[in-house]
């Protein structure tokens, strides 16, 4: 079985005698707005990047530049992966700028309000980092502005798809969203619908438990070099 270190320090330790999160696992991050999600991802997705794992980013909340801005903002300088074509970004809210924006190799622009074009790219997108390498990660930063969107079955329906090429390809997945956004049984569905369910509120972190686990909860801090867990 093929594990992946998160990045993240201390977060590893957490998920017990593995040593890193299990490929095939799509892991659900969600909690209140501002508590270092999107953070969590960017970093999960560095580290992956500086260890030859390509990675397919699906940004919904913002656009590639705020993407490489946010990510400068702790040192982590993503522009020589995406013209080694090992970073895939799928930009779901750009075009919303009225911008005249062109797709490239591993750019693709789509549009919050038609989910069917995502999936189509999330399909090449995944083919072509699969290609680079066996081992490989996927982020979808966020749900959130999906539902916002779009009617909840639709989006529950295409994040289902998601789901499946990325467990077709053996990868990892993180998938973003903001506690309190939708109704309680639809975030009931996906928690049901993932792996793994890690909430963070701002002081904490918790992997919550499953049939096969027991909860695990640490602190964590945001600095200049990202989360920091215990």
């Amino acid at each position: 079985m093929k594990l992946y270190e998160s990045g993240v320090p201390g977060f590893d330790a957490l998920l017990g005698d593995v040593g890193g999160i299990p490929e095939n696992t799509v892991n659900l991050l969600y909690g209140p707005p501002k508590v270092g999600k999107s953070i969590f991802c960017y970093q999960f997705m560095y580290n992956g990047l500086l260890q030859e794992e390509p990675c397919l980013f699906i940004t919904a909340d913002y656009g590639l530049k705020e993407l490489q801005q946010r990510t400068m903002d702790f040192n982590w300088f993503i522009q020589t992966h995406m013209q080694q074509q090992n970073l895939y970004v799928i930009d779901l809210l750009s075009r919303l700028s009225g911008k005249k924006l062109e797709d490239s190799a591993n750019y693709k622009i789509s549009s919050l309000q038609n989910p069917t074009d995502m999936m189509v790219k999330v399909g090449t997108g995944t083919r072509a980092v699969f290609q680079k390498s066996t081992k490989f990660r996927s982020v979808f930063d966020s749900l959130t502005v999906q539902f916002a969107f779009n009617p909840d079955h639709l989006v529950l329906r295409v994040l289902k798809a998601y789901i499946n090429r990325i467990k077709e390809a053996r990868g990892i997945a993180i998938i973003t969203h903001t506690e309190g956004t939708v109704e309680s049984k639809i975030e009931d569905y996906l928690k049901n619908t993932v792996d793994n369910v890690i909430y963070l509120d701002g002081n904490n972190i918790t992997i919550e438990a499953t049939e096969e686990t027991q909860e695990v909860k640490a602190p964590y801090t945001i600095d200049d070099n990202g989360i920091s867990i215990g």
